[in-house]
């Protein structure tokens, strides 16, 4: 025992000794700049019934990835939000002679998984595996998209399920203002209807489901993706196989959305918030335009990264929110730029004059070329990134066909963005954030919240709509 205390406490002398003799830390390494990135060769043909396909050998791992994109989802819904997502659901319920539980147990046979995903643009049928079932996991991804049970046994349960995530969404002030923000944005458009009413929902039948299938899915309108290591020609006979006969259906659906100008300040109250939930946007250069990559880049410095000037200025500096950031989303002929923050509810105001003003600072004065190399680094390398295993590289060929972008886009984009000057990324914000054209919505205490919006320069005479949502 005595020995035990004897060496804990020449361990406790040792430890400041030894800190006072280590060597001082080396500086970090130099970030080399960013290689070259080329996608995978791949193989794209199209079968006679008009849906397309795209093979991709790719990686080292005995594994594959298989992903259906349908151009089938809340665009085709019309008035009946979220009609799509209930057909997304129904469609894991069951498919030729399976249940929803012997798809997972088929899927798990192959080592990996069964996912079905709605968006705005589409349903995604996606299936992971190990490289030995290719075929297996394209029939199974076919049975799914083209085969659907739609059993009147689970309807209840998934609408159910439904109901639980609306009511937790109607609770989230982030999902409140990205309504509000829908709705001002893009007017009677499907993209402004991001939720329905608990009565709408209630209301939906199964037969509605199977209509909305029917009238959307087909071959036209489908494509299929398939990366990672795999037997060509076994996979190309089971893509025959499973798609050869698959009905042409719809055209894909062209329906481009109009964006209401600004300015415009909306406001939802939420009486005793604690926090302002904050949504600050603008239309953004369309996806492939001459402006998209300066945009994207001048993104990242302004708000989009951790190290962003907004996120230091308001979050390390000022200590107003914790987790404040920017984005660009686009889809088929539309885009946006959007600011997005939760902040006490005392510093609603403050914080909004700091974002305006590193804002406006961006737009009069380029960065340095150490900051703005940094972050073109930043964003060839997340680029990178995103493309570095089987289902994120499906991802972005999969964003590059649904934006209609061309073949090269991918290979194009690492370059495109080192060529960003410095000066581009003042002009790129000047360009596409004039602060007479914002659209701003505030969810929080309206008569905390109020005073203070009143109170800045840039919300003078700016006109306002207090809204209820849904």
């Amino acid at each position: 025992m005595r020995r035990s205390i004897l060496l804990a406490g020449l361990a406790l002398i040792a430890a400041p000794l030894a800190a006072q003799t280590q060597p001082p830390a080396l500086p970090a390494p130099p970030i080399g700049a960013p290689k070259p990135f080329s996608v995978p060769a791949s193989e794209s043909y199209q079968l006679p019934n008009g849906m397309g396909v795209t093979l991709i050998p790719y990686g080292n791992a005995p594994k594959v990835t298989v992903v259906l994109q349908v151009y089938a989802g809340n665009l085709e819904e019309g008035r009946d939000t979220w009609l799509a997502d209930l057909t997304g659901d129904m469609l894991k319920e069951g498919a030729g002679a399976r249940d929803s539980a012997a798809l997972a147990t088929a899927a798990a046979g192959m080592g990996g998984n069964l996912g079905v995903r709605v968006s705005s643009t589409g349903t995604s049928i996606s299936m992971s595996g190990l490289s030995e079932f290719a075929p297996q996991a394209v029939a199974l991804v076919g049975d799914v998209a083209r085969r659907p049970a739609f059993p009147a046994s689970e309807f209840a349960r998934v609408k159910a399920n439904s109901a639980r995530s609306l009511a937790q969404m109607l609770a989230q002030p982030g999902m409140l203002a990205d309504y509000a923000l829908a709705r001002a944005t893009y007017g009677d458009h499907p993209y402004a209807r991001t939720m329905p009413t608990p009565a709408q929902l209630d209301g939906y039948t199964l037969d509605q489901v199977k209509r909305f299938y029917a009238t959307n899915f087909g071959a036209q309108r489908a494509r299929l993706y398939i990366a990672g290591r795999f037997d060509p020609a076994a996979v190309k006979a089971a893509v025959r196989q499973a798609f050869g006969d698959w009905q042409k259906g719809p055209a894909r659906l062209s329906l481009v959305p109009t964006a209401a100008p600004g300015p415009r300040m909306v406001l939802v109250d939420r009486p005793e918030a604690p926090q302002s939930t904050i949504r600050l946007s603008w239309p953004a250069p369309l996806a492939g335009s001459e402006g998209d990559i300066p945009m994207r880049v001048a993104n990242a410095l302004l708000g989009g990264s951790f190290s962003s000037r907004i996120t230091r200025n308001i979050r390390e500096d000022k200590g107003y929110t914790y987790s404040p950031g920017s984005g660009i989303s686009q889809r088929p002929g539309d885009a946006a730029w959007t600011f997005d923050a939760d902040v006490t509810t005392a510093v609603t105001g403050p914080s909004l004059k700091e974002v305006f003003q590193e804002i406006r600072t961006l737009q009069s004065t380029p960065p340095g070329d150490a900051e703005a190399a940094g972050m073109r680094s930043y964003n060839a390398g997340l680029f990178v990134l995103r493309s570095s295993d089987s289902a994120s590289l499906i991802g972005q060929l999969a964003t590059r066909d649904a934006l209609g972008l061309p073949a090269d886009w991918l290979d194009r984009y690492v370059p495109a963005t080192m060529a960003v000057t410095d000066a581009q990324f003042s002009s790129a914000i000047r360009d596409a954030l004039p602060l007479d054209k914002f659209t701003l919505v505030v969810v929080g205490d309206l008569a905390k919240v109020k005073p203070q919006l009143d109170a800045l320069p840039e919300l003078k005479g700016v006109p306002v709509q207090t809204v209820t949502v849904p």
